[in-house]
């Protein structure tokens, strides 16, 4: 625990002595991140969350110390818990849609040393598979092809080398789109909230 302790420290003393970005330079980053996905329509939000993962890459281009523009591109596990019905009965299943998900952000960068961040923009997610677990059924014809939301988060980073940079985000999805093809009830969006590690080179 002890141990522990010193490395936060030492981390945060490294945030606080970093140089910050300059115009007109760029960063690569990977990350990895744990998903809570759900849906929402315009009257209710599905209370049973999928649990899955995300893995994804960026660009990080900075016009000055405060702003820069990230493209990200991510494998992106979303769905929800819910049931599947039929003429006889229904039955208790989660949805697993997973999409090819690419958002572009404004990133604001703040704090003394510009290592806090908030970002926000569109993205554009584009279906993969779509399967339900009650009957390992694949499902993906029932699904629209691509989603469209908004993406809004905020993180921190802490350098760990004079060009890297360990990074700690919380992120938060929300639909615009309906997912589901020839839709006749009331439109079904995706909500995903995000927590996000990775590296910044």
């Amino acid at each position: 625990m002890t141990k522990f302790f010193t490395l936060l420290l030492a981390s945060a003393i490294l945030s606080l002595t970093a140089v910050s970005q300059t115009k007109n330079t760029n960063q690569i980053g990977v990350s990895a991140g744990l998903n809570f996905a759900t849906v929402t329509t315009s009257a209710y939000t599905n209370s049973d969350y999928r649990t899955g993962f995300n893995l994804g890459i960026s660009l990080d281009h900075f016009f000055s110390e405060s702003w820069s523009i990230k493209g990200k591109l991510a494998y992106d596990q979303k769905g929800w818990k819910g049931y599947l019905a039929t003429p006889t009965d229904q039955f208790n299943t989660t949805y697993n849609l997973d999409y090819l998900t690419i958002p572009v952000m404004a990133n604001w960068h703040f704090g003394r040393t510009k290592n806090w961040y908030l970002n926000f923009g569109p993205y554009v997610g584009i279906l993969l598979n779509a399967k339900e677990t009650s009957n390992g059924s694949d499902v993906k014809n029932i699904f629209n092809t691509t989603d469209a939301g908004l993406d809004v988060g905020i993180g921190i980073k802490f350098p760990i080398s004079e060009k890297a940079k360990f990074f700690i985000e919380i992120n938060g999805q929300g639909g615009i789109a309906d997912i589901v093809k020839d839709n006749t009830y009331s439109a079904l969006r995706n909500s995903v909230s995000n927590l996000n590690i990775g590296l910044n080179f």
